[in-house]
């Protein structure tokens, strides 16, 4: 299995490809800054060097691991998906409304070749949690996603920072806390109230705290607390029944934060397998995002 590692633009690119690698994959990789590349390079003295997506494309790989910034996500998309090549788009893959508008019509051509998901969706944890649940139960449901964001203040990745091209804390950290709401309830939500405020890294162009207020087409009424400047990571779920309340919080390191379980889903992928995240719900969870975010660009 030959994969191509298409950009290195956040730290999961690295995380995927020890993964990818360790499975038996065979890698391909191309990024634009060389520190990156040195990097990659160092991690995978095995892996194939390429100058751009143009050379990715002429090594034929079975799959591709997308990660560039936010706004070069649909033409690089579009142009995996004219050669038929099974995508993982790590998040988010749109954080505006024109962009989420543009990836909508690439995505448009070959729907069961895109993943684009929180690597939470597969965290044991909470796969575990949904199989349990009785939905009909569910009166009210809430996440909080606790994801230090202090690296941006320092510099890194100010794209990622940047309301207009990665979306900042509430898209970024946020897709975590909606995803998988939306996972559990299904995609039939709309956002009801955004608020966002920089309460410890006060030189963000995004938000280091924020608060997202949902709700389902069945009456469910949920909402995501984001804390971006934090000591700890963790990812908590909870929901209110008539007869009490459920919870799960997931922590921990790559196996149980989902990561290997993402990649499972996408190499399921690679084998001819459609999209395991529909791109109803993939679609339904940006659209409440980048509603957010324009209310808070607003």
């Amino acid at each position: 299995m030959l994969i191509a590692i298409a950009g290195l633009a956040s730290s999961h690119p690295f995380t995927d490809a020890r993964i990818l690698e360790a499975a038996g994959a065979e890698l391909v990789v191309c990024d634009d800054e060389p520190a990156r590349l040195e990097r990659f390079r160092g991690e995978h003295p095995g892996a194939r060097v390429v100058p751009g997506l143009e050379e990715v494309l002429a090594a034929r790989p079975d799959g591709v691991v997308l990660t560039v910034p936010t706004p070069r996500v649909p033409a690089a998309l579009g142009r995996l998906l004219e050669h038929d090549r099974p995508c993982f788009v790590n998040k988010p893959a749109a954080a505006t409304r024109a962009q989420l508008a543009e990836l909508a019509r690439v995505v448009e051509r070959a729907p069961h070749r895109v993943l684009t998901t929180s690597v939470l969706r597969f965290a044991p944890a909470f796969t575990a949690f949904a199989a349990a649940l009785d939905e009909p139960a569910v009166l009210a449901a809430h996440a909080v996603v606790r994801h230090d964001v202090g690296r941006w203040a320092r510099g890194h990745n100010p794209w990622q920072d940047d309301p207009a091209e990665g979306g900042g804390m509430p898209v970024t950290m946020g897709v975590h806390g909606v995803e998988l709401l939306v996972a559990l309830l299904g995609p039939e939500v709309r956002l009801t109230g955004a608020s966002a405020a920089s309460r410890h890294y006060r030189t963000l162009r995004s938000a280091d705290t924020a608060l997202l207020g949902l709700r389902w087409g069945n009456g469910i009424a949920g909402s995501v607390t984001f804390l971006g400047a934090t000591d700890a990571e963790s990812y908590e779920l909870i929901l209110h029944t008539r007869v009490g309340t459920e919870r799960v919080v997931v922590r921990g390191g790559i196996e149980e934060l989902g990561y290997r379980a993402t990649l499972d889903a996408f190499r399921s992928m690679v084998d001819g397998g459609p999209s395991p995240v529909p791109w109803p719900q993939t679609r339904a969870i940006l659209e409440v995002l980048t509603e957010a975010c324009g209310q808070f660009g607003s």
